[in-house]
């Protein structure tokens, strides 16, 4: 990324900070709040956020299984925590996919398996919302605007999901293969030797999303369970902070607002949300949470679900993404070099 880029993230992140500081400013209760959690929270919590990690990594691992072929679980858990870190320095995550795809053919299993994998795995992803909209709606009832809220953004993610495989096959089709780009790829730089990448990349799509019918169905069970256990392992980690101090706030809340926010975020133009997750973790949970633990549960949710992720895929993710811009300039040279 160039250092105006940089710069817009460094804003971005700051702006996040303080409005955390606000958020703990506004709420501090005239008898005085708290600042510190008990360490078990900081436990259970270190603990929740290392278990979904894992259970995202092995989900790739066994979703490479299922769809045919092996995926080390080094590998597995770079893309994860890759992705992490790609998606929180770019505008909506952006760059969630596009690093862990970098990092997947690193590993040398081909871009067209990679895109198939990467494919499965959100199908998981989005599934495992599915099923939790249901399940929370059936055991924790009068959820009212949380539960309308989360399952909004769980059908965004469905028709963003379907939307792309349509524009992949329309793209890809043989209609597609003679003559060059049409006018709006040339419009966004996808002539010539780039165009005819995205081709090749999308027909091997094409070609591997039709032998998802020869899928082992135990291993994505397998995917989708672990697809699961992450997914409640994300739901947990607030409940964790604020339960070990505040045991009898509302569970529901705590478990369905915190979802709708991270996935929500996605929206949020500006690289780590510029403080709208804080503002609307105020809004949301302002009324439910005592207001002496409110500004420190956003803190540390916010760390553990968010900024540890990110520095973590930032030590593993950082040389990947070095190298990937290095051979970027190295083809740009090689393609000027070919229209001399």
């Amino acid at each position: 990324m160039s250092p105006l880029r940089w710069t817009l993230v460094a804003l971005s992140f700051a702006a996040a900070l303080a409005v955390s500081v606000w958020v703990i400013v506004s709420t501090w209760p005239q008898g005085g709040g708290s600042t510190t959690l008990p360490l078990r929270a900081h436990l259970f919590a270190l603990g929740l956020t290392s278990l979904d990690v894992a259970m995202r990594a092995l989900k790739l691992r066994w979703g490479a299984r299922a769809i045919g072929f092996e995926l080390p679980l080094r590998p597995a858990l770079r893309a994860t925590l890759g992705g992490d870190f790609g998606g929180a320095i770019t505008p909506s995550r952006s760059g969630t996919e596009p690093t862990r795809f970098l990092i997947l053919t690193e590993a040398k299993i081909g871009a067209g398996n990679a895109m198939v994998l990467l494919f499965t795995e959100l199908t998981m992803e989005i599934t495992s919302l599915l099923i939790f909209v249901v399940g929370l709606a059936i055991a924790l009832p009068r959820l009212n605007g949380a539960l309308a809220g989360f399952a909004g953004v769980v059908l965004g993610f469905v028709a963003l999901l379907l939307g792309g495989l349509t524009l992949a096959l329309v793209l890809s089709s043989p209609s597609r293969r003679r003559g060059g780009p049409p006018r709006w790829a040339s419009a966004i730089g996808l002539h010539g030797a780039r165009w005819r990448r995205l081709q090749q990349s999308l027909r091997q799509l094409r070609e591997r999303l039709g032998a998802l019918r020869r899928a082992r169905p135990g291993w994505a069970l397998a995917a989708l369970a672990v697809s699961l256990v992450h997914v409640a392992a994300r739901i947990s980690v607030l409940a964790a902070l604020v339960l070990t101090v505040a045991p009898k706030v509302p569970l529901a809340p705590l478990v369905l607002w915190p979802l709708t926010l991270y996935y929500g975020a996605g929206i949020a133009p500006a690289p780590g949300g510029a403080g709208v997750v804080e503002v609307a973790y105020r809004g949301a949970l302002g009324g439910i949470i005592p207001a002496a633990y409110l500004g420190v549960s956003l803190v540390w949710w916010r760390f553990y679900t968010f900024y540890l992720p990110m520095l973590a895929g930032a030590i593993i993710a950082g040389r990947v993404v070095t190298r990937a811009l290095r051979s970027k300039r190295e083809r740009r040279a090689a393609e000027h070099r070919a229209a001399a």
